[in-house]
């Protein structure tokens, strides 16, 4: 299982677009072959740094999804909204504590 942290920093007066167009699309992104989990995560205090956090079976379905035109649809949205460079990691969980 891969996990997807994205890491995006909006202008503030765009926030609420972005939070529109997520919550148009949070369910097709889900939805999509291979993903098995999403969350968006807002910083506390910068409150218009969001992070998305996902697992993927493997990294060919995340890029599947990223060379989709859902993710296409998506992204040509939200890049205009960013006041800075989006960051993106890709990492495996090691361990669960509950």
């Amino acid at each position: 299982m891969l996990v997807r942290i994205v890491k995006m920093s909006f202008e503030p007066d765009k926030v609420d677009e972005f939070l529109s167009n997520f919550e148009e699309n949070k369910s097709k992104i889900r939805a999509f072959s291979g993903c098995n989990f999403l969350e968006l995560y807002r910083d506390q205090n910068n409150t218009n740094i969001f992070f998305t956090y996902s697992y993927w079976d493997s990294e060919v379905k995340l890029n599947s999804y990223r060379n989709s035109e859902l993710f296409k649809s998506v992204w040509s949205k939200t890049k205009p909204l960013f006041n800075a460079k989006p960051e993106a990691w890709s990492v495996d969980k090691l361990e669960t504590l509950a």
